[in-house]
C-alpha cells in the first residue's frame, strides 16, 4: 500500500505555507529546486526511516503568492518563521536539492545550530565561472529534460505528451507562476551568492554533498568545491546519473537516509 502525504499548512508573515509530510521518525526538512515538476514522490525512499517534510517554497508548489520575495534572504527568513511555527520537538535534518540546495547553504549557514546533519544534492549557487552551470533562459523547452535526466525518459514522467490537455495546460501555468517568482529570487546575483563559500565554511554539522556524474545543468565538477568548503563533508558521486539524481537512482535516496541515521 503507498503511503499517502498528510498535507499541513501555516501561515508564515502572512504567506500560506503548505508542507506534504511523509513518514515517521526524526525529522527532514526538505527544500526543493526552482520548480516542483517533480514532485516528492522521492521522499517515499525515507518515509519508513524519517518524517519528511516537504515544504513548498513561497511562490512556489502548493504554497500561496509571495509577492515580497525579493532574493535569497527573504527565504532564510521564511523557512527560519516556518522552523519556529512548526514547533518540532527535535532538530531537524536538513536537505536541499538544486536551487534548494543553494538555500539550504545559506539556511544552515545562518543557523546551523537550528539543524542536525545537512545534505545538498547537485547544490546551486556557486556560480563558479570555472565550472559554468547551463543557462536555462538559452534551453529550448522541449531540450530541458535531456538536462534534468541522463535517462531523459526518467525526466518525462513528469511533462505534459499530448495526451492530457488539463494537465498541460496547469503544467504551464504553475512553470509560469513559479519562473515569476524564481525570477525575483534570482534578482539579485543570479542563481547563487558571489560568497557562497562563506556560508559552506560556517555549516560544521556533518554535511553530505550528493551529486550524479552526468549533470549536465550543474556539473559534478562544482562538488570537490562544496565538500572543500564545508567543515565536516563527504561526498557521493553516482554513475549514470543526471540532474534528476534521487529520481533516475532510487537507491541515492538510500544511502542519503544512511547518512542521516548516522
Amino acid at each position: 500500500m503507498a503511503v499517502e502525504f498528510e498535507t499541513l499548512e501555516y501561515d508564515v508573515g502572512g504567506t500560506k505555507t503548505v508542507v506534504k509530510a511523509i513518514g515517521q521518525g526524526k525529522p527532514v526538512l526538505f527544500l526543493h529546486g526552482a520548480s516542483t515538476l517533480e514532485g516528492f514522490d522521492f521522499a517515499e525512499g525515507l518515509a519508513d526511516r524519517f518524517r519528511v517534510l516537504c515544504a513548498s517554497h513561497p511562490g512556489f508548489g502548493y504554497s500561496g503568492a509571495a509577492p515580497h520575495v525579493s532574493g535569497m534572504s527573504d527565504m532564510v527568513v521564511h523557512y527560519l518563521d516556518l522552523l519556529d511555527a512548526m514547533e518540532l520537538e527535535e532538530k531537524p535534518h536538513l536537505v536541499g536539492f538544486s536551487m534548494g540546495g543553494w538555500m539550504a547553504t545559506e539556511l544552515a549557514g545562518v543557523a546551523r545550530e537550528r539543524f542536525d546533519r545537512v545534505v545538498l544534492v547537485a547544490p546551486a549557487g556557486l556560480n563558479d565561472p570555472a565550472h559554468p552551470a547551463t543557462n536555462l533562459g538559452a534551453l529550448a523547452p522541449q531540450d530541458l529534460p535531456g538536462y534534468l535526466a541522463h535517462d531523459v525518459s526518467v525526466a518525462l514522467r513528469y511533462f505534459p505528451d499530448g495526451s492530457d490537455a488539463a494537465f498541460a495546460e496547469a503544467f504551464g501555468a504553475d512553470r509560469a507562476r513559479e519562473g515569476e517568482t524564481l525570477g525575483r529570487l534570482l534578482a539579485p546575483f543570479g542563481m547563487g551568492h558571489p560568497n557562497l563559500r562563506r556560508f559552506l565554511g560556517r555549516i560544521n554539522n556533518p554535511a553530505l554533498v550528493v551529486w550524479g556524474k552526468q549533470d549536465r545543468l550543474l556539473p559534478a565538477s562544482q562538488a570537490p568545491i562544496f565538500v572543500e568548503a564545508l567543515p565536516d563533508a563527504r561526498l557521493i558521486l553516482v554513475e549514470d546519473a543526471g540532474h534528476f539524481v534521487m529520481q533516475e537512482k532510487p537507491g541515492t535516496v538510500t544511502q542519503i537516509g544512511d547518512f542521516l541515521a548516522g
